[in-house]
C-alpha cells in the first residue's frame, strides 16, 4: 500500500486497498479488523491513581522531613512525629489531586470518536459501530457526520469540512476528489478527510486509509503519550534547594553528634539536637505553603477567566519570554465578519451609518440569499446576516415579508448561490463566477451595461480585497426571476475576515513592554496571518511548514527567533518551534484549542488551551484554560503571575532567613552544650511564621512595576543573590539577637533552664513577624495595603500567647512570662528594626526593576 494516498487517483488508491466502490465483504472485515485492531485511540498511559499519590514523596525535603520523623519517633518524641507526618501528607494530597486530573490527556482522545458509520458491505449500506471500521471500507458522509477515520474521497455532492480542531484552518474545507501532490501540507489535502473533524455540508463517499493509532488524531495521541511531564522553573529550584538543604543536614549531624558525645552529653540528648537541628534546617511548610499561595492565585485568575489546572503553571506563567498563540479566536474574533463592501466605484465601510440605496439593497439580497441565522449557518453566511442585523435590518422579518419561492443550492461546480422571491432572483457566489453572468452593473443611477472597463476595475477590487487577506463574494440580482443563472445585475462585493479582538493589540503592547516577545503560529495561509499580524503590530516576518520542513534542528533553532509569523503549520512544526525555543533558552507558553495543538500544549513550558471553542483534548493536555479564549486574559494572566513569583520570592526569602537562623542558633548554642530549642518548638515556629502569616505574604497586592520588567532568567535561580544577600544578613541578625537573649535568659545557669527556652522561643517569634512586614519592601511597593497579613499576625501572636498561659504549655514545656519580660522581647524587636532595614536598603539594587525605577533610583 502506498503512503501518500492523497497523492494518487481514487481508483489507484481502491486497487492499493484491494477494494471496488461496493465495499468489503463482512468476511474480510473481520480478517482486517483482527490484523489492524479497533478503530480507537487508546490509552496508553499506564499511572495508577496509587503510583501519582507516591510520586508527590518524591523530594529530597520530603526524605529528609520523614527522615526527621523517623528520628523523633525513636527517641519516643510523639508531638514533634505527628506534627511532621501531618505536614507531608497534606502537601502530597494538594500534589496528587492536580496531577490526577492532568493524567486525562489521552481519555479525551477517545471521546472524540464518532460513534457509529454508514459503511458500504456485502453490497450492501449498514450502520456498525466506528470501532469495528477497518482500513479499505468504503463509508458514506452527509453533513452533520463526525468523520470516524482517516480515508480517500472517492466521489462528493458539495462535500465541506470543518477541520479546525485537526488543521487550525478557520473556515470549512470544500473536498474534491482530485489528487493532489505529494508534499501537499495536511491542511491543504482536499482530497482526504480525517477523523474526528466535522462534515458541514453535503455528501461524499470515502475508502477509509488509516484507522485507529495509525490516523492523524491517532499519531497525535502517540506523540502526547511520549511527551514528557515538563517541570517549571520553580519546581525545579525547590529540588535543587531540597538536595543542598538534605547534604547540609547530614553534614551538620556528622559534626555535632560526634562533638556532643565526646562532651559527655548522653546519645538520646545527641540525637535529639540532630533532629533539632534537621527541623530547623528543612522548610517543612515550604510545598505547603508554595502550593497554597499558588491555589490563592488560581482562584483569583479563575475570576479574571484563565483556570490553571496544574499550580506550578501559575509561576512558570509568570516567567515566559515568550509566548506562540493561535490566531483564530485568541487574537481574532474566531467568526467572520463584513469588513469592507464594495458598489460601483465605491468602497464602503460597513461601520459607516446609514447605508446608502445600493449598500442596503447588497445587504437585504445578502441576507435573502442565505441559508444561515445569527447563531448558525456557514460562517460566510452568518456575516452576512450580521452585518444586515447591524444596519438595522430584520432578517427574520424580512425573509417573513420576502418568501424564498425557489432556489439553486450552492456547489462547488457552480461556485453560487441563488433564490427566488416572488418577481426577483438573488445571486451570491465566487466573484468570477458572478460576474461572467452578469450584463449589467448597479450605480447611483440605476442599472448601467457592464463594459470591459467596469469589469476590469471590478477584478482589480477583488484582487485589492484579497491582498488584504479578505474573503470575497460578489451579489447580483436578477430582475426577471426565472433567469437567475444569466443576465444578472451586478450589485457589488462583499469583503469578510475574521476580525482582530479590539483588546489585543493593547495586550500585546504591555506583554511587549513586560519583555516577551509574541509569535502567532496558525493553520491559515500566510496571507491571512500576515494581515492579521500588521493590524495588530505585531512583526510581518512570515515563515510557512513547508519551508520549516526544510531546515535541520540547527538552522531552525537561528532562524526562529527572527520569525514572527509561522504559517500553514502542522501539528509536528509546532512541536519543533517549541523546542527550538526551549533550545535556546526560552520559557515558553502555547495556546491551542485543536487536538493538533494537543503535544505542544503539552511540551511547553505552559500549555494554555481555549475554553470555549477548544476540544476536549486540548483543554486536558494543557495548564491553562482561558474560559473567554482572549489573547488578552493571557497578558492578565502573566501579571498575576509575575505578582505571586514576587510573592513567592518573599516568602521563600523570609522562610530561608527564618531557617537560617534556627540552624545557626541551635548549632551554636549547642557547642556550649545547650539545646535551647527542642523540635517541638521549632516546629511550633515554623507553623506559626510558615502558616497564615506566609499565606498571607503570598497574598500580597503585585508591585506597581509588575509589568514594566524584563523576564526573570529562568537559569538564574529563586535563590539568587540578592535573595542570599538578604537571607544571610537577616539570619545573622536574627542569630545574633536571639543568641543574646538566650545567654540574658540564662543568667550564667549551666543548664538551659524552661525560662530561658520561653524567652528564646517567644523573642524569635516575635521577632519573625517584625522582619515579615520588613520583607514585604524587598520588591517595588505594593500597589494596596494587605489586611490579610494583619489579621495573620494578629491570630498568631494569639496562638504563640496560647503556649504560654494554658495548659498547651506542657507539651511545649513553657512557662508564662511577665511583662518584664516582654518589655526585654520589645527591646529586642527594637535593635532588630534598623539592623533589618539597612540589609533591605543594601540589596534592593539588586533586584530586577522597570526603566523608570532605574531612573528615579
Amino acid at each position: 500500500m502506498t503512503d501518500s494516498p492523497h497523492s494518487r487517483s481514487a481508483e489507484a488508491v481502491l486497487a492499493d486497498y484491494d477494494v471496488s466502490p461496493e465495499g468489503l465483504t463482512s468476511a474480510e472485515a473481520q480478517r482486517r479488523l483482527a490484523e489492524y485492531g479497533e478503530n480507537e485511540v487508546v490509552q496508553t498511559s499506564d499511572r495508577t491513581p496509587l503510583a501519582i499519590f507516591l510520586a508527590q514523596f518524591d523530594s529530597v525535603l520530603i526524605w529528609v522531613l520523614l527522615a526527621a520523623a523517623a528520628l523523633s519517633a525513636w527517641a519516643g518524641h510523639t508531638v514533634d512525629t505527628v506534627l511532621i507526618v501531618v505536614i507531608v501528607v497534606v502537601n502530597g494530597i494538594f500534589g496528587f489531586v492536580q496531577d490526577y486530573r492532568a493524567e486525562q490527556s489521552l481519555e479525551a482522545l477517545r471521546e472524540l470518536a464518532a460513534p457509529t458509520a454508514t459503511v458500504r458491505r456485502d453490497g450492501t449500506t449498514v450502520e456498525v459501530d466506528a470501532t469495528e471500521l477497518v482500513p479499505g471500507d468504503v463509508i458514506e458522509l452527509e453533513s452533520g457526520n463526525v468523520v470516524p477515520a482517516d480515508g480517500r474521497l472517492l466521489e462528493d455532492t458539495d462535500l465541506e469540512v470543518d477541520e479546525s480542531a485537526l488543521t487550525g484552518e478557520s473556515a470549512p474545507v470544500s473536498k474534491s476528489p482530485d489528487p493532489v501532490a505529494p508534499e501537499t501540507p495536511l491542511a491543504d489535502r482536499d482530497c482526504m478527510v480525517f477523523n474526528s473533524t466535522n462534515v458541514t455540508r453535503g455528501r461524499g463517499v470515502v475508502v477509509l486509509t488509516a484507522t485507529g493509532m495509525d490516523t492523524e488524531v491517532g499519531s497525535i495521541a502517540r506523540e502526547l503519550a511520549a511527551t514528557e511531564e515538563t517541570r517549571t522553573p520553580l519546581q525545579a529550584e525547590l529540588d535543587d534547594l531540597g538536595r543542598r538543604l538534605g547534604l547540609g543536614v547530614a553534614v551538620l549531624a556528622a559534626l555535632v553528634i560526634p562533638l556532643l558525645l565526646v562532651q559527655g552529653t548522653p546519645a538520646v540528648e545527641a540525637g535529639l539536637t540532630a533532629v533539632s537541628l534537621a527541623v530547623a534546617a528543612i522548610p517543612e511548610g515550604l510545598p505547603a505553603v508554595v502550593t497554597l499561595t499558588l491555589a490563592l492565585g488560581v482562584r483569583t485568575m479563575a475570576a479574571e477567566n484563565a483556570l490553571v489546572r496544574r499550580l506550578p503553571a501559575v509561576e512558570a506563567l509568570g516567567s515566559v519570554d515568550v509566548i506562540c498563540t493561535d490566531k483564530t479566536g485568541t487574537l481574532t474574533e474566531g467568526q467572520m465578519a463584513v469588513s469592507r463592501i464594495w458598489v460601483h466605484d465605491t468602497v464602503v465601510d460597513p461601520s459607516d451609518e446609514p447605508p446608502s440605496d445600493r449598500v442596503d439593497l447588497l445587504l437585504r439580497a445578502g441576507a435573502l440569499c442565505n441559508d444561515a441565522t445569527a447563531e448558525t449557518g456557514d460562517p460566510t453566511e452568518q456575516a452576512l446576516v450580521d452585518a444586515a442585523e447591524t444596519h438595522g435590518i430584520d432578517v427574520a422579518a424580512l425573509r417573513e415579508s420576502h418568501p424564498r419561492t425557489d432556489e439553486v443550492p450552492f456547489s462547488s461546480d457552480r461556485k453560487w448561490m441563488g433564490t427566488v422571491h416572488d418577481d426577483v432572483g438573488y445571486v451570491k457566489g465566487a466573484p468570477a463566477v458572478v460576474l461572467s453572468n452578469a450584463s449589467r452593473v448597479l450605480t447611483e443611477d440605476g442599472p448601467a451595461e457592464l463594459d470591459p472597463a467596469v469589469r476590469e476595475r471590478v477584478r482589480d477590487r477583488v484582487e485589492a480585497f484579497a491582498d488584504d487577506a479578505l474573503r470575497v463574494l460578489a451579489i447580483a440580482y436578477a430582475p426577471d426571476s426565472t433567469q437567475v443563472a444569466d443576465d444578472l445585475v451586478f450589485v457589488g462585493l462583499v469583503g469578510m475576515i475574521d476580525p482582530a479582538r479590539p483588546e489585543v493589540a493593547d495586550a500585546l503592547a504591555a506583554t511587549d513592554r513586560a519583555g516577551i516577545d509574541v509569535k502567532m503560529i496558525t493553520g491559515d495561509n500566510v496571507r491571512t496571518a500576515a494581515a492579521i499580524a500588521e493590524t495588530l503590530g505585531m512583526g510581518r516576518a512570515v515563515m510557512e511548514g513547508q519551508e520549516l520542513d526544510t531546515l535541520g534542528d540547527d538552522e531552525l533553532r537561528e532562524r526562529v527567533e527572527a520569525v514572527d509569523v509561522f504559517a500553514r503549520t502542522a501539528p509536528e512544526h509546532k512541536v519543533r518551534i517549541l523546542q527550538a525555543l526551549k533550545d535556546n533558552g526560552h520559557v515558553v507558553a502555547m495556546t491551542g484549542d485543536g487536538v493538533n495543538d494537543a503535544p505542544a500544549l503539552k511540551n511547553a513550558d505552559v500549555g494554555v488551551a481555549m475554553g470555549r471553542r477548544g476540544t476536549d483534548v486540548a483543554k486536558h493536555a494543557s495548564d491553562v484554560v482561558l474560559l473567554d479564549d482572549n489573547y488578552a486574559t493571557i497578558e492578565r494572566a502573566v501579571e498575576r503571575g509575575r505578582a505571586i513569583f514576587d510573592n513567592l520570592w518573599k516568602f521563600v526569602a523570609f522562610l530561608l532567613s527564618a531557617n537560617l537562623a534556627e540552624v545557626a542558633l541551635v548549632f551554636l548554642a549547642s557547642l556550649y552544650g545547650y539545646l535551647v530549642l527542642p523540635a517541638v518548638q521549632l516546629l511550633w515556629i515554623n507553623l506559626l511564621t510558615d502558616g497564615l502569616p506566609a499565606l498571607a505574604l503570598g497574598a500580597d497586592p503585585k508591585s506597581g512595576d509588575v509589568m514594566e520588567r524584563p523576564p526573570r532568567d529562568p537559569d538564574g535561580g529563586i535563590v539568587e543573590r540578592s535573595m542570599l544577600g538578604f537571607v544571610g544578613g537577616a539570619g545573622t541578625i536574627t542569630t545574633v539577637l536571639m543568641l543574646g537573649l538566650m545567654f540574658y535568659a540564662l543568667d550564667g545557669a549551666e543548664t538551659v533552664t524552661p525560662y530561658a527556652m520561653t524567652m528564646v522561643f517567644t523573642g524569635f517569634v516575635v521577632l519573625e513577624f517584625e522582619k515579615l512586614y520588613i520583607v514585604r519592601w524587598l520588591r517595588e511597593t505594593p500597589t494596596r495595603s494587605n489586611r490579610w497579613l494583619a489579621l495573620a499576625v494578629g491570630g498568631s501572636v494569639a496562638l504563640q500567647l496560647a503556649v504560654l498561659y494554658t495548659p498547651l504549655k506542657q507539651y511545649f514545656g513553657t512557662v508564662p512570662l511577665g511583662l518584664a519580660d516582654w518589655g526585654v522581647i520589645a527591646a529586642v524587636l527594637a535593635i532588630g528594626l534598623p539592623g533589618y532595614l539597612a540589609v533591605v536598603y543594601a540589596i534592593r539594587r539588586y533586584l530586577p526593576r522597570s526603566d523608570h525605577a532605574e531612573r528615579d533610583g
